[in-house]
């Protein structure tokens, strides 16, 4: 490939690629930054010059994990708002981003999932004719307003992109039904279980966490995140409402809820779930200590994607509050069950299992469906041989890659 000298070693370098090949990878919420941060490692231990853009379309929540992850930020958009809409999230973003773009001229853009921030990321990439990476492609549930507005987000980013990560053979599947060329989609597995792996390793949750964990031991411990636009209002109400009398009803249960910032999420909890010994409303946490309360946990209830992730790696069951997933994969592996949106079905599952708990006993033993902590690797090697065959000027090979 080349011979040259990496950057603040005065040794030569061979077989990797060319230092001066330049990777923008841009994130704003939390799940982006859990998921890019192995691929950020990996690109600079491969030598690439690697900007790593933050949106903070979730600037509270993401600081922390950053902290824990060990990413530098190299430019900070700061384009939160209090109850801003996805449309200014996007202009605000394409804008910023835009003038970083013009000045920096990478040759690559990483975008990882189906965030606003993706989507702008992506738009301005493929306004200047710049290639786009997506991390998590082909993810589909089937209804565009579902998740809402993620489901559009993620397919018209598939549109724009250049490499298609995908995370299983499925989202793969669903990229060539959608006409995505096959030589631009790689199954790598999904970097969330290389986070996993490393921060398992590395456990040390806050004092504070720790002793929650401790005076709650003996207890069934409820995981509980709920934050998604389609829950809120009277979904979001009534599954808190089911939670809560399923908690009040059974002394040998407890409730953890990291809640979101968002008021749609915060109001409803506090005048819910507030003022109950066994319900523990908590701010929003560290990396650390969600998974260390996720590892203690005997069940979680969430709508989240990424939680859909995480409980395969850590043996958890999960019920997924939610009335469609684009994670298919852990519903099939026995993981998870689709609730739906029904506090009712909510009701029943929870009885159900709190009475038999076979399934529940039963997912520890279930293999992770997502990978095996070597995606971001897998991600970088496919970038490497692919940006290290073309001439450095971007410019130059839009043309193949678009």
């Amino acid at each position: 490939m080349f011979d040259n000298v990496a950057p603040g070693t005065g040794k030569k370098v061979r077989n990797v690629v060319d230092w001066r090949m330049k990777v923008l990878v841009l994130f704003g919420t939390r799940p982006e930054a859990i998921k890019l941060a192995p691929v950020i490692h990996e690109l600079r231990k491969r030598f690439f010059q690697t900007i790593v853009v933050s949106s903070s379309q979730h600037k509270h929540i993401i600081k922390p994990f950053l902290e824990t992850l060990k990413v530098d930020v190299d430019f900070d958009l700061s384009v939160m708002r209090r109850n801003q809409s996805p449309n200014e999230v996007c202009s605000r973003v394409m804008a910023k981003l835009d003038r970083i773009l013009e000045s920096e001229q990478p040759d690559l853009i990483l975008v990882q999932g189906d965030t606003t921030t993706a989507l702008a990321g992506a738009l301005a990439g493929f306004n200047r004719r710049i290639p786009v990476g997506h991390v998590e492609a082909g993810l589909r549930s089937g209804n565009l307003m579902s998740p809402f507005p993620e489901e559009m987000n993620r397919r018209v980013i598939s549109q724009m992109a250049s490499f298609h990560f995908a995370a299983t053979e499925k989202n793969r599947r669903n990229l060539l039904s959608e006409n995505v060329q096959s030589e631009k989609v790689f199954v790598t597995g999904n970097p969330v279980v290389d986070s996993l792996k490393y921060m398992l390793k590395n456990l040390k949750p806050h004092p504070d966490i720790a002793a929650l964990i401790k005076k709650t031991d003996g207890k069934k411990r409820i995981l509980v995140t709920t934050h998604r636009r389609e829950s809120f209002g009277t979904a979001m109400t009534g599954n808190l409402k089911v939670l809560a009398d399923f908690v009040y009803k059974r002394p040998d249960v407890c409730l953890f809820f990291p809640v979101h910032p968002n008021p749609n999420v915060k109001g409803v909890a506090k005048e819910i779930l507030g003022g109950h010994d066994r319900i523990h409303l908590l701010e929003p946490l560290d990396y650390s200590d969600f998974l260390a309360i996720m590892k203690a946990a005997w069940l979680i209830v969430s709508d989240s994607g990424g939680v859909q992730e995480e409980a395969p790696s850590l043996g958890k069951p999960l019920l997924v509050i939610r009335e469609n997933t684009e994670r298919p994969e852990a519903i099939r592996s026995g993981v998870s069950k689709l609730v739906g949106s029904s506090p009712g079905a909510l009701k029943q599952l929870l009885e159900e299992n709190y009475a038999v708990d076979t399934w529940i006993k039963s997912v520890k033993e279930v293999a992770n469906p997502f990978g095996d902590g070597k995606a971001s690797a897998r991600i970088v090697k496919i970038i490497e041989e692919k940006l290290a065959s073309k001439p450095l000027s971007v410019r130059s090979i839009q043309g193949k890659l678009f």
